[in-house]
């Protein structure tokens, strides 16, 4: 049997989901996903206007109950529960089940693999209110739009959202020089602008200084969010604004929103982050340790499109290392989604999708830092993490019992299924067990 159907929907998909044909034509089924719209597209999901709308009411209700306790007992009024606290956590649970339950069910896997890759490039975590409310619409606006656009694009869309600009604390920056600095003594954050050079675009092999870092930071002040008046969203505030031109990485750049649209855009197309997105979405798609050829021919698709991503991701498709059998271990968002698809799982009977994942030790919009979660094998393979997934295969296996192992085995993974866990698998005590034995396997934790 041709494994390259079978590799295609592992390495650049989501796993085969129980009952999804095999493509006849791989490389033709990878390019069509990039040709055709995103299917979310067309859904109806809360924005981010919607999603500042709940921040505000969290704040009235938040502000109506500390009012409300600091009233004599015998004077505080009954309890409102139609303002029910935690209505920006809720927002982020519902965001966090649509996400995985469209990985569950899509035909596009490659894509929503995209989706993820980059919305882990441009990492946000659900830290204060407004990272929190707006995560789900930051992904839909920022993120998919723009998978198959150009990078600076979605450089500009993501820097200008206001899930980003809360995460990294860019919407109270002020100017020392601005009307706002002078007047209430508000200081330069850096942290919008570092993030952007060291992790974002050019990284640190393109020799910025610190000195560059400040000046970007000055750029970005006034960048901000309304939160009170319509439209919500985006906000740019010359009062916080620091006057001037600064020169960043040898050019001058000029002063207003103008300076930072101007310099995002070179920075989104400048050799250096060429060459950082080549390394790592080869090391990603192809090898933990990318192959230096294969880092090069993505970098030459995006110096010579000016960095079109549907061009680089074809390019992914047609290196020749991404069609060998993988070392690459999955994550545990991938290895969650993976094991479902192949159990053939109904998001709906599964109402906790997020807590799985987190469960496993990558909770969707709580990676620790913002560079992202890891993209190695080393750091996913710790002796406990390996049994938290032996763990998770039981349970989930226990829940499947009905479906027949062989079946299972043959359908998610084809030839790349060894002998020996072949072998193991009918020598298991029980289908419960078989299934266990499939879903922890080392193929089947590979992709």
């Amino acid at each position: 049997m041709d494994a390259t159907p079978f590799i295609a929907m592992n390495r650049f998909g989501l796993g085969r989901r129980q009952g999804e044909p095999l493509p006849a034509d791989p490389q033709n089924w990878l390019r069509a996903q990039l040709d055709a719209p995103d299917p979310l597209a067309t859904q109806s999901f809360p924005d981010t206007e919607d999603a500042l709308g709940i921040v505000q009411d969290q704040i009235r209700t938040l502000k109506a109950r500390k009012a409300m306790a600091e009233l004599p007992p015998s004077s505080q009024p009954a309890p409102d529960m139609a303002a029910p606290l935690h209505l920006v956590a809720q927002a982020l649970k519902q965001d966090i089940h649509a996400l995985l339950a469209n990985a569950l069910t899509t035909d596009m896997p490659f894509r929503e693999r995209l989706v993820w890759f980059w919305t882990n490039h441009f990492t946000i975590s659900a830290r204060g209110l407004v990272p929190t409310a707006c995560a789900g619409a930051y992904v839909r606006e920022a993120i998919r739009p723009n998978v198959t656009a150009r990078f600076a694009d979605m450089l500009l869309a993501v820097m200008r959202h206001p899930a980003m600009l809360a995460y990294l604390d860019q919407a109270q920056s002020a100017g020392p020089d601005s009307r706002v600095g002078e007047k209430q003594h508000k200081g330069l954050n850096e942290n919008l602008a570092r993030e952007c050079l060291e992790l974002h675009t050019v990284s640190p092999a393109s020799g910025y200084t610190q000195t560059d870092v400040t000046n970007f930071a000055k750029i970005l002040t006034g960048w901000s969010i309304e939160q009170n008046q319509e439209p919500k969203g985006f906000k740019f505030r010359p009062f916080m604004h620091e006057p001037g031109e600064f020169e960043v990485l040898g050019r001058t750049w000029p002063a207003g929103e103008a300076g930072g649209v101007e310099i995002l855009t070179w920075l989104g197309t400048h050799p250096a982050t060429y060459r950082h997105l080549s390394e790592k979405l080869v090391r990603h798609f192809v090898a933990d340790d990318p192959p230096p050829n294969d880092v090069h021919r993505i970098e030459t698709v995006l110096r010579d499109t000016r960095g079109d991503l549907h061009a680089a991701s074809l390019a992914l498709i047609e290196l020749p290392g991404a069609w060998v059998p993988s070392t690459k271990l999955r994550a545990p968002q991938d290895y969650v989604v993976a094991c479902l698809r192949a159990l053939g799982t109904d998001p709906d009977h599964v109402p906790n999708l997020g807590g799985l994942v987190a469960g496993l030790g990558q909770g969707l919009f709580q990676a620790p830092f913002p560079i992202g979660w890891p993209d190695r094998s080393a750091d996913w393979a710790g002796p406990e993490a390996m049994l938290q997934r032996v763990d998770f295969a039981y349970a989930f296996a226990g829940r499947a019992a009905a479906l027949d192992p062989d079946q299972v085995a043959e359908a998610s993974l084809g030839p790349l299924l060894h002998a020996d866990t072949r072998e193991k698998m009918h020598a298991a005590g029980s289908r419960r067990d078989a299934l266990t034995l499939l879903l922890a396997s080392p193929e089947f934790m590979r992709r």
